[in-house]
Parts: structure tokens; C-alpha cells; sequence
């Protein structure tokens, strides 16, 4: 394991703990699919929507405690591609709205699991 200091190793569990918070959220807010369609969402996304219920969570659960943070981190990149790919191409949403964020939020949340993809979880975890 790669030595940093107290703070770096302070830094990323907070980084840790904020990318769980954020995935744990968001599959909190995809919980009501397993109980109704959507109008106009197709059978695939439902599908995808369903199993990121499951994947989210438990991968928050593992950044919480800083297992497999790495492996963890870069499926979470993966997923974070993909919402970055929805909003900006399938659903044609800009960098920001006037509205609220458009696709400048997952780009945050994807260069998060980067960063813990390449530093690791640091002292304060299971590995």
C-alpha cells in the first residue's frame, strides 16, 4: 500500500464517504422502479435501472469501508460514463442547464472514482 500522510489518507475517505453518499442516494431515488414503469422508459433501461438499485448500494457499502476501492471505484467509472453518455447524447442535455446540472455533475462524481481508482483508499480502510 502506497504511504501518504495523515491528510492525504484524511482526503480520501472523505472522497470515499462523498462518492458513497452520492451512489448511495441515487439508488435510494431508483427504488420506486421496482414498483412501476416509468412513461416512456424502455424495457432495457428499467432493466438497468433495477440492477443499479442493486450495484449502487453495495458499492457505496464498499467505499464506505474501503474494500476493493479500486475495482469499486472503476465499475463506478463505468456507470458514471454511461450517465455522462444518457444525459449528454440520448437525452441531449448540456454541461449545465439554466435549470440545474446537466451533465457537469457525473463528470465530477466519474473524475472522483478516478482519483480513487489510481490513489487507492488510503490508511482508513479495510485493504
Amino acid at each position: 500500500m502506497q504511504q501518504y500522510t495523515k491528510s492525504q489518507n484524511l482526503a480520501l475517505l472523505f472522497i470515499r464517504l462523498v462518492v458513497a453518499a452520492v451512489f448511495l442516494v441515487a439508488a435510494y431515488y431508483k427504488l420506486p422502479l421496482w414498483s412501476g414503469v416509468p412513461e416512456g422508459m424502455s424495457p432495457f433501461m428499467l432493466g438497468l435501472m433495477k440492477i443499479l438499485t442493486v450495484i449502487e448500494p453495495l458499492s457505496a457499502l464498499a467505499l464506505i469501508i474501503g474494500f476493493l476501492t479500486r475495482y469499486v471505484a472503476g465499475g463506478l467509472s463505468i456507470i458514471m460514463v454511461g450517465a455522462i453518455f444518457v444525459t449528454k447524447f440520448m437525452i441531449g442535455i448540456g454541461f449545465v442547464t439554466p435549470t440545474g446540472a446537466g451533465w457537469n455533475f457525473p463528470l465530477v462524481v466519474l473524475a472522483s472514482c478516478v482519483a480513487l481508482m489510481v490513489f487507492g483508499a488510503g490508511k482508513f480502510s479495510y485493504e
